[in-house]
């Protein structure tokens, strides 16, 4: 009698593939990207419009590397690793690339709270005063910031296009589909359809678009206005993780603390449960937690 072996008991290795990234061999499972094979190599990649819990969509070509054999820069975020591959990810043409994809951002919009994307142009020395001149300036958005409530801001001069609030408002999050590119050109926005007001739209007030937003052109309001009064100051906040009380889903947060108040709340991109998403209870509804303090006149006789 023959023994009936288990299936289990002898899993299928995992398919793998092997790269060269900057002349070291680097292997990853099949289906990684060579982003993914460059993180492994320990190579540092900028990204604008790639998050690890959103579908790339291969709008910004910061990410780009050079590949031997092809003609032009691929982006790393979204083409797949293959054997043999050969990548570089320092070469001169990546780093112009890079350089002038950062200028013609910093040309166009308000990156002064883009700290990442800061960092990255000067590492490869981006100029985006280089356009224009005194006399004629490059075009920039300049518009009024929209605030239609206490939840969150949009304020399109720091707007980049990434569509990283589309995807989390669509397939990859939230299924809501409330906002879309439009316009073309230098006029186009992220808008809801037929650009009515937020309230008058879809939108459920997830908040899962501000939390991939890379740029603060969304932001909390909360963040918003301590800002305006130069009192934001995230190197003095704590961070601390929980779980959502408000039903038994398991999501968790991370409370940002600033003098002994919350600020606002994120949660974990890497969580089984909310892979970084919420809803608007978990995202907005932490007032409860802490005391209102209130400046008015006393109701006291």
């Amino acid at each position: 009698m023959t023994a009936t072996q288990n299936p289990s008991a002898n899993p299928a290795p995992e398919v793998a593939v092997s790269i060269t990234v900057d002349g070291n061999d680097v292997t990853v499972p099949k289906g990684a990207s060579v982003l993914d094979a460059c993180t492994a190599a320990g190579v540092d990649t900028p990204t604008l419009c790639y998050a690890e819990n959103l579908t790339p969509v291969n709008a910004c070509r910061v990410c780009v590397v050079e590949l031997d054999g092809s003609r032009t820069l691929i982006p790393s975020c979204s083409r797949p690793a293959e054997d043999a591959m050969v990548v570089h990810t320092d070469s001169e043409r990546v780093r112009h690339s890079r350089k002038m994809v950062l200028e013609f951002l910093g040309s166009g919009v308000d990156l002064s709270q883009a700290d990442e994307l800061n960092a990255w142009g000067e590492h490869y020395g981006a100029d985006a005063d280089r356009y224009g001149s005194p006399e004629v300036p490059a075009a920039k958005i300049d518009e009024d910031v929209k605030i239609q409530d206490d939840l969150y801001i949009r304020d399109y001069d720091k707007c980049v296009l990434c569509y990283k609030c589309v995807e989390a408002c669509g397939d990859d999050a939230q299924h809501t589909f409330a906002i879309a590119v439009s316009g073309r050109g230098f006029d186009a926005r992220i808008s809801t359809e037929f650009d009515v007001t937020l309230p008058e739209s879809a939108c459920v007030y997830c908040g899962n678009c501000v939390d991939v937003c890379p740029t603060n052109a969304l932001q909390f309001k909360t963040e918003f206005d301590l800002r305006q009064l130069a009192a934001w100051k995230p190197d003095q906040q704590t961070i601390t993780t929980t779980v959502c009380s408000y039903c038994g889903v398991g999501c968790n947060l991370e409370m940002h603390v600033q003098d002994n108040t919350i600020v606002k709340v994120t949660s974990p991109h890497d969580h089984d449960v909310t892979n970084g998403h919420l809803c608007i209870k978990g995202r907005f509804g932490w007032q409860y937690v802490q005391p209102t303090i209130t400046t008015g006149p006393s109701s006291e006789s």
